[in-house]
C-alpha cells in the first residue's frame, strides 16, 4: 500500500511525507498513517483561483481511494466590530434587544455577552435569548436586567470587545390611594378640609416620570356654628292666686339653643307674694267681689271691640288702583291707569286736598328702574300725591314730562335714566311746586363716601387692596429705590363712567385709578381689575384701555395682542396687569359673536312698605363684579333693605333678547300681588349697555291679615332663549325673626395697606433661590420659560424676556393672581414637578410652602 498528498493539483516530494505505522489491537488490521506539512509561507506565495488545497490519495493492488480536499488558509479577526450594541432605555416589562456584528475573521468569530464583566448564559435565564444573529434578546425587562452589556467575538487568532451599552430599566411613578379627608380645620363657619397622595405605587425609578396631578387636594367645608339660648324678657305678673301669689315666665327663645349650643341658665318661672306680706286667704265681701269682676270684664270687652273695628276699617283702606292690562299688546311693558286715590285714604300725604276724580295718570314703559330710589319715588310721590292739576305721563324710561292742565307740558330730560344717577339727588324736576316730607327725606339720605385707599410703601414693597371689590395692587420687593417712600392710593369712580363706549364695545370692569402718576418704579407693579366677561377668545375681544391727562381714553394692548410694554394676564373672574406708569385704566370687550356672554350676579331684597299691610320685593341684575354689587348693599342698607336669598350668576348673552322678571307661587289667601304686575320685562340694550350701573325692578305684595308673617315665593329671572335662575325666597318679614344672610363671604384683607414681607405669599430667601436657578438661560429651555409653564403662563413670553429677572416678574404675577387662594399648592406642585431636573431646587419641600403659607394667612388674620 502507498500513500501520497497532491497539493493544488501537483503530487508532494515522498521525501516531505512523514509515514507511521501501528496496529489495531481490536481488529488486529496494520494502520498506516502520513502527514505533510503546510507552512504559511506556501500559503501565501500560492496564486490560484481556489485556496490553498490537499488531497490524499492511496491505492494498492485492490484499488485506488481519495479523501476529500482540506482547505488551508490563514486566519486573523479584524479589530473594529461592524456593529456594535447601543444603550437603551426601557420600561419595566418592556422588550430589549441588542444587536451585534463582530468583526469579519477566518474562521468566523464567536459571539459571547458579558453583563457587568460576568458572561450571560442564556440556558440558565428563559428570559434571555443569545442565540438570533449573535443579538442579545431580553424578553421582558425587569429591575435587575439594568447594567452595561458588552459583545465579546472570538476565534483562534484573538478576542475583541464592543464597547459597552448601558441599559436601564425604568419605572414610571404611579398615585398611591388617596388618604381620608382630614378634620375640617375651623370648628365652625367655613374652613378647609385636605387629603393627600404619594407618587409611590411604584415610585419612580431610573429616571422615570413623575406621577402627574395634584398631590393634595382642599375642598372646603362648612360647620354649623353651636348658638347658645338666650332668655326672653319676663313676662307680666299674673294675678294675685288665692294663697296671695302671683307668677311670672320667661322662656329660652332669643335665641333658642341651635347646634349642640348651651340651654339657658336660671330659672324659667319666678313667684313672689302679692299682697306684701298682708295676705288675706278669706273672703269676707263676696259682692265687691262679683262687682269688680264684673266691670273687668266689661273693660276688656269694650276694648276688643275697638281693636276689631280697627283693624276692620284698616283692612277695607285701600290705594284705589284700577289696573288695566295691556302686556300683551306691548311684548311684556304694562301701561297703567291710576285713578286719584279716594278722599279720606289714610296713605296720602296731603289728605286735606280735595281730589279731582276726572283726572288720571298714566304711566306707559316698563317699570323697572335703573336706581332704587326712583322707584319709591315714583310709587310714594307720584302716584299718591292728589294734584289735581297736574297730569304726568312716562311714555319711557329716558322722559319724563310733566303737564299743568290739559295743554301746558315742561320737559326735562335725563341721559341716562328715568332720573338722574349722582349721589346728591335732586327731585325738583318732578315736583316744581310741591316738596312732600317724603321726597325731603330721600333728599336727606347720606351720600356714600368715595371709595379710596391709601398706604405708604418703601423699597420692600407691599400690597394694596379695596376691601369687597376685586381690585388690589401689588408694589413689588424692589420696585421702590432704597430710602424712598411714596404715598400711593388707589380708588375706583362711583358715578358715572368717563368711558364713553365706541359702537358695539363694552364696559365689562369698574374704572381704577392709582397713582401718584408722576412716580416711576424699576419692576413692573401688578394691578388686578375684576370683570364680568365669560372669557372666551371665540366670543370676545377684550382691550385695556387708558385715560389721558386730557380725559380722552386710549388703547392700551388687547388682552390677546403680544406686546413688551405691558402683560395683561385674564382669568375666569379678573384680569392681572403688569404696568409701569400709574393711571387709570379699565377693561372694555368687543362682542365677536352672538354666543358672547356677560355675567350677571341676581340678588332680591325686602322691606315693609310705610302700609304695614305691604311688603316689596326689589330684584337686581348688575355686572358680576364685587365692586358693582357693594353699590347694591350701601343703597340696601339706606333703605333698610334685607338680602333675602344668596345672589346667583345669570349668562347673559349678547343676542340682544330681552329679560323678563317675575314672582311666582304667591301663596294663596295669605299674599296678593297688584293684578298684571307680577311679571316685568327689561329692554336688552338697558342689560347689555349697563356700564356698570346696578339695574333693578320692584314688586309690592300685600298681606290679607296682620298676623301673617311668613312669606314663600319665587323670583324667575330669565333671558328669552337664554338662561334662567331661581331666587327661592323663604323669610320672616318681621325683623326679629328673619334670618341674617351676610352681604360678603369673607373680607378681602382685614388691612387694607399690607408692606414689607408679610404682604407676599412666598418667602424671600425661597424667591431668590427660585430666580437663581431659572434666571440662567438653559438651552433644553429649563430656565424662567419652564417656570412660566407650569404655572400656566404660555403667552406673550416676549414680554419676561425683556426683564432683567423674568422669574421675579413671573413670581409677581402669580402672587397677584393667587392672592385670594388658601395656600401655595400650585407653586410646590410646579417646583415638585421640575425640581427632579434642578438640584438647587430640592431642598425647597412641601413643609416649608405650607409653613410659609401658614405665616402669610396669620399676619393677615385669615
Amino acid at each position: 500500500m502507498q500513500i501520497f498528498f497532491k497539493c493544488n493539483g501537483e503530487w508532494v516530494h515522498q521525501n516531505e511525507h512523514v509515514s507511521e505505522e501501528s496496529l489495531d489491537e481490536s481488529s488486529g488490521l496494520k494502520v498506516r498513517e502520513v502527514f505533510i506539512n503546510v507552512t504559511r509561507q506556501q500559503v501565501e506565495d500560492f496564486h490560484g483561483p481556489e485556496d490553498y488545497w490537499c488531497q490524499c490519495v492511496a491505492w494498492s493492488h485492490l484499488g485506488t481511494s481519495k479523501s476529500r480536499k482540506a482547505s488551508v488558509r490563514i486566519a486573523y479577526l479584524r479589530k473594529n466590530f461592524e456593529q456594535d450594541p447601543q444603550g437603551r432605555e426601557v420600561p419595566i416589562e418592556g422588550m430589549i434587544v441588542l444587536h451585534c456584528r463582530p468583526p469579519e475573521g477566518v474562521p468566523a468569530a464567536e459571539v459571547e455577552w458579558l453583563k457587568n464583566e460576568e458572561p450571560i448564559d442564556s440556558e440558565q435565564d428563559e428570559n434571555i435569548d443569545t442565540r438570533a444573529d449573535h443579538n442579545l434578546i431580553i424578553r421582558q425587562a425587569r429591575l435587575s436586567d439594568s447594567g452595561n452589556y458588552t459583545c465579546m467575538a472570538a476565534n483562534i487568532v484573538a478576542k475583541r470587545r464592543s464597547l459597552s451599552a448601558t441599559v436601564v430599566v425604568y419605572v414610571n411613578g404611579g398615585w398611591s390611594s388617596w388618604t381620608e379627608w382630614s378634620a375640617c380645620n375651623v370648628r365652625c363657619g367655613r374652613g378647609w378640609q385636605k387629603r393627600s397622595r404619594t407618587c409611590t405605587n411604584p415610585a419612580p425609578l431610573n429616571g422615570g416620570a413623575f406621577c402627574e396631578g395634584m398631590s393634595v387636594q382642599k375642598i372646603t367645608c362648612t360647620s354649623l356654628c353651636p348658638v347658645d339660648g338666650s332668655w326672653e324678657v319676663w313676662s307680666e305678673w299674673s294675678v294675685c292666686s288665692p294663697e296671695c301669689e302671683h307668677l311670672r315666665i320667661r322662656e329660652c327663645t332669643a335665641p333658642p339653643p341651635r347646634n349642640g349650643g348651651k340651654f339657658c341658665e336660671g330659672l324659667s318661672q319666678e313667684s313672689e307674694n302679692c299682697t306684701d306680706g298682708l295676705c288675706i286667704l278669706g273672703i269676707e265681701n263676696a259682692s265687691d267681689i262679683a262687682l269688680y269682676s264684673g266691670l273687668g270684664a266689661a273693660v276688656v270687652a269694650v276694648a276688643v271691640l275697638v281693636i276689631g273695628v280697627t283693624l276692620y276699617r284698616r283692612s277695607q283702606s285701600d290705594y284705589g288702583v284700577d289696573v288695566i292690562d295691556s302686556s300683551a299688546l306691548t311684548g311684556g311693558f304694562q301701561t297703567f291707569n291710576f285713578k286719584t286715590v279716594r278722599q279720606g285714604n289714610p296713605l296720602l300725604l296731603n289728605s286735606s286736598m280735595q281730589p279731582d276724580l276726572t283726572v288720571s295718570r298714566t304711566y306707559s314703559g316698563p317699570i323697572c328702574l335703573q336706581d332704587p330710589l326712583d322707584k319709591e319715588l315714583m310709587t310714594e310721590s307720584s302716584l299718591f300725591n292728589p294734584l289735581s292739576d297736574i297730569k304726568v305721563k312716562v311714555q319711557s324710561s329716558f322722559m319724563v314730562s310733566l303737564g299743568v292742565s290739559e295743554r301746558a307740558e315742561y320737559h326735562g330730560k335725563n341721559h341716562s335714566g328715568t332720573f338722574p344717577h349722582g349721589n346728591n339727588r335732586s327731585f325738583s324736576t318732578m315736583h316744581p311746586r310741591n316738596k312732600t316730607p317724603y321726597i325731603q327725606n330721600l333728599s336727606s339720605l347720606p351720600t356714600r363716601t368715595e371709595l379710596r385707599t391709601t398706604g405708604v410703601f418703601g423699597h420692600l414693597g407691599g400690597r394694596l387692596v379695596m376691601p369687597n371689590t376685586g381690585v388690589s395692587l401689588l408694589i413689588p420687593h424692589g420696585a421702590i429705590p432704597e430710602e424712598n417712600s411714596w404715598e400711593i392710593y388707589m380708588s375706583i369712580n362711583q358715578g358715572e363712567p368717563s368711558l364713553q363706549s365706541d359702537g358695539s364695545e363694552v364696559l365689562l370692569s369698574p374704572e381704577v385709578t392709582c397713582g401718584p402718576p408722576d412716580m416711576t418704579v424699576t419692576t413692573p407693579f401688578a394691578l388686578t381689575i375684576p370683570h364680568c366677561a365669560d372669557v372666551s377668545s371665540e366670543h370676545w375681544n377684550i382691550h385695556l384701555k387708558k385715560r389721558t391727562q386730557q380725559g380722552k381714553w386710549e388703547e392700551v394692548m388687547s388682552v390677546e395682542d403680544e406686546s413688551t410694554s405691558c402683560y395683561c394676564l385674564l382669568d375666569p373672574f379678573a384680569c392681572h396687569v403688569l404696568l409701569d406708569s400709574f393711571g387709570t385704566y379699565a377693561l372694555t370687550g368687543e362682542p365677536i359673536t352672538d354666543c358672547a356672554v356677560k355675567q350677571l350676579k341676581v340678588a332680591v331684597f325686602g322691606c315693609m312698605s310705610c302700609n304695614s299691610l305691604d311688603y316689596n320685593l326689589r330684584v337686581y341684575c348688575v355686572d358680576n363684579t364685587p365692586w358693582a354689587f357693594q353699590e347694591v348693599v350701601s343703597d340696601e342698607r339706606h333703605q333698610g333693605g334685607q338680602l333675602l336669598e344668596e345672589p346667583k350668576l345669570l349668562h347673559f348673552k349678547g343676542n340682544t333678547f330681552s329679560l323678563q322678571i317675575s314672582v311666582l307661587d304667591i301663596p294663596p289667601f295669605l299674599w296678593r300681588i297688584k293684578p298684571f304686575t307680577a311679571c316685568q320685562e327689561v329692554p336688552f340694550s338697558r342689560v347689555w349697555c349697563s356700564n356698570q350701573q346696578p339695574l333693578h325692578c320692584a314688586f309690592s305684595l300685600e298681606r290679607y291679615t296682620p298676623t301673617t308673617t311668613q312669606l314663600s315665593c319665587k323670583i324667575c329671572i330669565r333671558q328669552l332663549k337664554g338662561h334662567e335662575q331661581i331666587l327661592q325666597v323663604q323669610t320672616s318679614i318681621l325683623e326679629s325673626e328673619r334670618e341674617t344672610i351676610t352681604f360678603f363671604a369673607q373680607e378681602d384683607s382685614t388691612f387694607p395697606a399690607q408692606t414689607g414681607p408679610k404682604a407676599f405669599k412666598i418667602p424671600y430667601s425661597i424667591r431668590q433661590r427660585i430666580c437663581a436657578t431659572f434666571d440662567t438661560p438653559n438651552a433644553k429651555g429649563k430656565d424662567w420659560q419652564m417656570l412660566a409653564q407650569k404655572n400656566s403662563i404660555n403667552r406673550n413670553l416676549s414680554y419676561f424676556a425683556t426683564q432683567s429677572s423674568p422669574s421675579a416678574v413671573i413670581l409677581n404675577l402669580w402672587e397677584a393672581r393667587h392672592q385670594h387662594d388658601g395656600d401655595l399648592d400650585s407653586l410646590a406642585c410646579a417646583l415638585e414637578e421640575i425640581g427632579r431636573t434642578h438640584t438647587k431646587l430640592s431642598n425647597i419641600t412641601e413643609s416649608q410652602l405650607d409653613e410659609a403659607d401658614f405665616n402669610y394667612s396669620r399676619q393677615n388674620g385669615l
